[in-house]
């Protein structure tokens, strides 16, 4: 049950970098079509994804599940895998199973992404976290139902909100290496060719704090040292916040050069930008692990992020790439060392995230080495602080 695909976000590549793992694995599988609301690939109204396009999707595709269920197509034998937890219809799932026999019950999975148990998510921003809290509720009751967090933050937010299905900690997001790599020819720019450039790709909302780089943009152009660094921000669609502040700041700071905005990127676009440039930044307050550290990390960036919620397991506790949430001076202090040169320990994260499909299989599947990844009990916080890999 994938997700609809939008070209300025990673859904456009989510299927294509599942199925090739699912066919490496020689998994018999199913992709349960649906329904786009128009062909623009695009968010119109929204966030994360668009509203109209999302519940199109999501409620066509359900259409088709139920019907293979009705069908007899799909049954205990089989694990039904959900790549985002909110999908319109699910009611449809728990209404439908308590009312037929244990053999037409598959197994679901459901894939968090954020949502209302995250205290910086947009249902927060735009007052919809009372009944998506409820809907998460409903999820937990449906029969056979298993929930995937991807790190060990965000199973203790599901923990403090009382969730009682089994957790499983994936630990990270869905991620193909090969498939990004052969969007730049498989060839990564030597270091000494790659521009002083400093990226910025997350969403330009105020959960992801722009305010935050723009203080630190302001300050390394201010510098001898960094007077002739680009900041840059890479945007898939056009400029604009939940905050408008950050768009009129945005603005003023690059029609005063110090600041670049590329926007309205295609993937290639973006991907032959980051294998040109030096290091990709993140200040977020909510990212959950981040598809922009994979892709940086896999196209030879170096990248800093801030050592706050999924970062330290992401990063396996480096304390090169990560910097004290909200420190500016450390943030600045390691921004400059990692222009210099290449991190050691580059590649190593997407080394990591690019085996995540498979953790989510050996769960799915029951393999022997699916337990190390489950959550539902009380020693869940004992895996806070080890390194994954």
């Amino acid at each position: 049950m994938g997700l609809e695909p939008y070209e300025g976000r990673y859904t456009l590549q989510l299927q294509d970098w599942s199925e090739r793992v699912f066919k490496k694995r020689n998994l018999d599988y199913v992709i349960v079509p649906g329904n786009t609301i128009d062909n623009t690939k695009s968010i119109s109204v929204g966030q994360v994804l668009d509203a109209h396009g999302r519940s199109y999707f999501g409620m066509s595709q359900m259409m088709n599940l139920v019907q293979m269920m009705r069908n007899g197509e799909v049954t205990s034998e089989d694990a039904v895998f959900f790549e985002d937890m909110f999908q319109p219809g699910m009611e449809s799932l728990p209404y439908i199973l308590h009312q037929v026999d244990e053999k037409h019950r598959p197994h679901i999975y459901l894939r968090c992404l954020a949502q209302a148990i995250d205290p910086d998510d947009f249902v927060h921003v735009w007052g919809m976290s009372k009944w998506m809290s409820l809907y998460e509720q409903l999820c937990n009751e449906i029969p056979n139902v298993n929930i995937l967090a991807t790190n060990e933050e965000m199973v203790a937010h599901m923990r403090i909100a009382n969730w009682k299905a089994p957790i499983y900690n994936i630990s990270g997001l869905s991620f193909g290496k090969e498939e990004v790599l052969e969007r730049v020819n498989n060839k990564l720019t030597p270091w000494s060719e790659r521009d002083d450039r400093i990226i910025f790709a997350a969403r330009w909302d105020q959960e992801k704090q722009p305010g935050f780089f723009m203080d630190i943009i302001e300050e390394v152009k201010a510098t001898d040292w960094g007077k002739d660094y680009e900041f840059a921000l890479c945007i898939g669609g056009p400029l604009r916040s939940n905050a408008q502040k950050y768009v009129d700041r945005a603005l003023e700071l690059e029609q005063k050069g110090l600041f670049k905005i590329y926007k309205d990127l295609k993937k290639n676009d973006y991907y032959n930008l980051l294998n040109k440039s030096k290091l990709l930044f993140n200040c977020a307050l909510q990212d959950w692990v981040s598809n922009t550290v994979s892709e940086g990390d896999t196209l030879g960036c170096n990248v800093l992020y801030p050592a706050y919620r999924s970062f330290p397991e992401t990063f396996a506790n480096d304390s090169d790439r990560l910097y004290i949430p909200w420190s500016k001076q450390d943030a600045i202090n390691k921004m400059k060392q990692l222009i210099d040169q290449p991190h050691s320990n580059q590649g190593k994260i997407s080394d990591w995230t690019n085996g995540t499909i498979d953790r989510m299989i050996d769960i799915m599947s029951k393999d022997y080495r699916a337990k190390k990844w489950l959550r539902s009990g009380r020693d869940y916080r004992d895996y806070a602080s080890e390194s994954k890999y």
